[in-house]
């Protein structure tokens, strides 16, 4: 019986609790979830590398991440497959090579079949898939993400970023959702486990995860309680694992000639991680009629 009459006088006091808020303060809260936003963003970190084809190589934050600008999307380089020393000549002759047919079918003898001659880089890119990621320590890369927001119909501005006068500060934290939420620094490693998968699984065939930053702020209260939220997800994930749409790579070269003149490339085929920044919310604060 108390208990019913515990619920019966909440819901008669509730409506004037709203009736006292919207008529005789005259007031209720307006929303502007219309958020302009700006996203930069910068990786640290180093990894060596020692090939066959290579041999030993160091890479740090301008060979691994692409683009190099800072954006909202990048890509992070883990793992390689190298097809060294591609030669291009004006007219080429390579067996099941890619490239453009230049019209001539070429014969030991009447007897042969032939074979067309093409314009392109020899020899062949390698087939094989990649077995681990080639960047051991890259699961420690760590990447900063500096966000401004504004909410212009309340003139309201915010960084997740902490403010403070100690330059030490973004050199020794780490993201942490308890004690510290406006550092916005974050290991790639934990990032990947937040979307509940294993980063090296990850990293050997490359995937893509989304970082999304949400504010919902009341603006009647201490601007101390407007926090970003993170919120991951690994975009390329399946319900099978053997789909032939998980991963993610690309291929791309690096040129160079030799002492005669004569041009030659190094093809890559690269696999990473590919990180999108999201940022959206809403702000809400008490507004009066007149």
């Amino acid at each position: 019986i108390r208990s019913l009459r515990n619920s019966v006088r909440t819901l008669c006091i509730f409506p004037l609790i709203q009736r006292w808020v919207s008529v005789i303060k005259k007031g209720y809260q307006e929303i502007d979830d219309v958020v302009q936003s700006s996203v930069t963003t910068k990786v640290k970190g180093a990894s060596v590398t020692n090939t066959s084809e290579s041999g030993v190589f160091v890479w740090g934050p301008e060979d691994y991440v692409i683009p190099a600008q800072g954006e909202d999307v990048l890509f992070i380089v883990t793992s390689f497959l190298e097809t060294p020393n591609q030669n291009w000549m004006t007219v080429l002759l390579c067996p099941l090579s890619k490239g453009v047919m230049s019209g001539r079918c070429l014969r030991e003898d009447e007897n042969s079949t032939g074979t067309c001659e093409i314009f392109g880089w020899c020899p062949t890119e390698r087939t094989f898939k990649s077995q681990k990621p080639m960047l051991m320590n890259a699961e420690n890369f760590t990447i900063y993400i500096k966000n401004f927001i504004q909410f212009s119909k309340f003139s309201f501005s915010k960084s997740n970023i902490l403010e403070t006068t100690d330059t030490s500060y973004l050199k020794r934290c780490r993201y942490d959702e308890k004690r510290f939420p406006y550092c916005p620094i974050f290991r790639l490693g934990d990032i990947t486990r937040s979307t509940g998968h294993d980063f090296q699984d990850m990293a050997t065939l490359g995937g893509a995860i989304s970082i999304a930053i949400h504010w919902d702020c009341d603006l009647d209260k201490a601007t101390s309680h407007c926090n970003p939220e993170y919120h991951f997800t690994r975009l390329d994930a399946t319900v099978s694992k053997k789909s032939i749409a998980a991963g993610f790579n690309f291929r791309r070269a690096r040129y160079f000639k030799n002492a005669a003149g004569e041009s030659y490339r190094s093809l890559y085929k690269i696999y990473g991680i590919r990180f999108h920044v999201l940022v959206y919310g809403k702000v809400r604060k008490m507004h009066k009629r007149e």
